[in-house]
């Protein structure tokens, strides 16, 4: 199981994305001031930080400076309100994998959070399909399926994430012509080509159900 180092002052925020972690099959530890997290950060080992940046004590930029001045190299993404430029280049100066801006789809932090930590995964298996999530290549039965650039996303997002709701927002970003109409066709021929079951739940979005 994979271990996250939650730090959020908004405590329901905090909760809401902690609840949405571990439903994803994630150990969160959750701290809200950063004196916690860094302390937290030198009692335990793990795989992925999730910091926000105006927190009480200590900043989450300094935070992870001073991790990637100990040489601390486990992978961090930022949520964060502060939308300006000076922020988000520090941000990846110093050494973040992403930077999430607020208000955010709970679903995106998910699928975010699923595809750094899924990047040392080689090949995922589900029914009788593998993918090689560093190719990008889909095999059935050991037969190589093509896919064209829409579906090659929409193959990543959906394997990269089983068993969750995907808001269509989402899903539009593999398109180029982003419309509830082209989804829809989009969808409809990544199934036929692939053999996905992909349910849809209304007014949400899409789910590839675990097997």
């Amino acid at each position: 199981m994979k271990n996250i180092l939650l730090l959020e002052d908004d405590y329901e925020l905090a909760e809401t994305v902690k609840e949405l972690l571990e439903d994803s099959g994630y150990k969160v530890d959750m701290v809200h001031n950063g004196d916690d997290a860094i302390d937290k950060s030198y009692e335990n080992r793990y795989d992925l930080y999730v910091f926000d940046i105006n927190v009480p004590d200590m900043n989450g930029l300094d935070i992870l400076e001073s991790l990637r001045d100990a040489e601390d190299k486990t992978p961090a993404i930022f949520i964060s309100a502060l939308v300006d430029m000076n922020s988000i280049s520090k941000a990846f100066k110093i050494g973040a994998d992403d930077y999430i801006k607020k208000p955010f789809f709970p679903q995106e932090l998910i699928i975010r959070v699923n595809a750094k930590l899924a990047q040392s995964l080689k090949v995922i298996e589900y029914k009788n399909l593998k993918y090689f999530a560093d190719k990008k290549e889909l095999y059935l039965d050991d037969s190589l399926i093509p896919l064209g650039e829409v579906q090659e996303c929409l193959c990543d997002i959906f394997l990269r994430n089983i068993g969750q709701v995907l808001d269509k927002s989402i899903l539009m970003e593999c398109l180029t012509n982003s419309s509830d109409s082209a989804l829809r066709v989009a969808l409809n021929k990544f199934r036929h080509t692939t053999g996905l079951e992909l349910k849809n739940i209304r007014g949400v979005g899409y789910i590839l159900e675990k097997s």
